[in-house]
């Protein structure tokens, strides 16, 4: 069973952590610099459209949408 890493963050000036497994994070983490974000940014973002979703669902499901494109260029 995979171990989760936690994170704290400020999200709309509340503290939240979420729960990960390290290959999401990692994938998280160059999306940032990717966008050129820094993570936090990239998690209010994550934030601001998961529209219900649990957070730590949204962060993967953005995760492997990144992944996705950066795997196929042609999708992006």
């Amino acid at each position: 069973m995979p171990t989760l890493r936690k994170r704290s963050v400020q999200l709309s000036g509340h503290a939240t952590s979420i729960a990960l497994e390290p290959e999401f994070w990692a994938v998280l983490e160059a999306m940032a610099a990717s966008d050129g974000v820094s993570l936090a940014g990239l998690l209010g973002r994550i934030d601001d459209a998961r529209a219900g979703r649990p957070l730590a669902s949204a962060c993967r499901v953005a995760a492997l949408g990144f992944a996705g494109r950066a795997r196929d260029p042609a999708t992006s």
